[in-house]
């Protein structure tokens, strides 16, 4: 019975995973779209990042504390970038992909377009949704969170990070489109490079943003599906429209 159980639960889960794959592709027009189902990160306890951390240090006067008993921080190596951990890894801006492959286990998909179905919206703050997007020979960083900018009001941003330089990121353009039940909402806008620290890019509010109520308008069954498109451009615009 115990066989039986464990089995039929694993049969449920596909059969779950497909009906998300069917919605997602459903909810999109462009037939051969690669749909993600990316599942929540979710944390009791918000640990705050290392650039964070490293850049609250430097406005306080205080140096970052070394590492491997150096007698001087290396600039050029880059703390992880993975939201929701406290991770202490830093390493070169060539191996940050395999860091959060291996480490992290964050997927990475391949496409010049494809949907983010985000899994569990009613999940409490604070909440990851990550994907890596391999596309026009670089590597993307999607991060989709819930978070409480103010006290009881939770929000959900949702930005493109290139694993590169900001020179890199300039060449670039992300487009992510919200389309359900004759509504569409679309943000358009450089991306910018991980070396400026997810956190900093929610708090300045340059990403797409959405509060509770226009969230759950676009969401399907506590899923939002979101497109995304990446282009190659040197016209710096963002813009936001329903």
């Amino acid at each position: 019975m115990l066989f039986f159980t464990q089995c039929f639960g694993a049969v449920l889960d596909l059969i779950h995973l497909r009906f998300q794959h069917y919605k997602a592709k459903r909810v999109f027009s462009a037939a051969g779209q690669l749909v993600c189902v990316v599942n929540p990160t979710h944390s009791l306890k918000y640990a705050p990042t290392r650039c964070a951390a490293a850049q609250a240090s430097t406005e306080q006067g205080i140096l970052p504390p070394c590492h491997h008993h150096e007698a001087v921080h290396d600039p050029q190596l880059v703390p992880c970038t993975c939201p929701l951990f406290s991770c202490p890894w830093e390493g070169h801006l060539e191996v940050v992909v395999s860091h959060l492959r291996q480490t992290h286990r964050i997927n990475i998909l391949q496409g010049a377009e494809i949907v983010f179905l985000a899994t569990d919206m009613h999940l409490p703050a604070p909440t990851d949704w990550i994907i890596m997007h391999s596309c026009l020979g670089h590597q993307f960083l999607l991060v989709l969170r819930k978070q409480e900018k103010y006290e009881g009001h939770p929000q959900f941003f949702a930005t493109m990070m290139l694993i590169g330089t900001p020179t890199q990121a300039d060449n670039f353009t992300y487009r992510l489109e919200l389309n359900r039940n004759q509504r569409r909402l679309k943000w358009e806008a450089t991306p910018r490079s991980i070396l400026e620290c997810v956190d900093s890019v929610i708090s300045d509010g340059d990403c797409l943003v959405l509060n509770t109520s226009l969230a759950q308008l676009f969401s399907d069954n506590g899923s939002l599906a979101i497109g995304i498109a990446i282009t190659t451009s040197k016209v710096h615009s963002s813009e936001a429209e329903v």
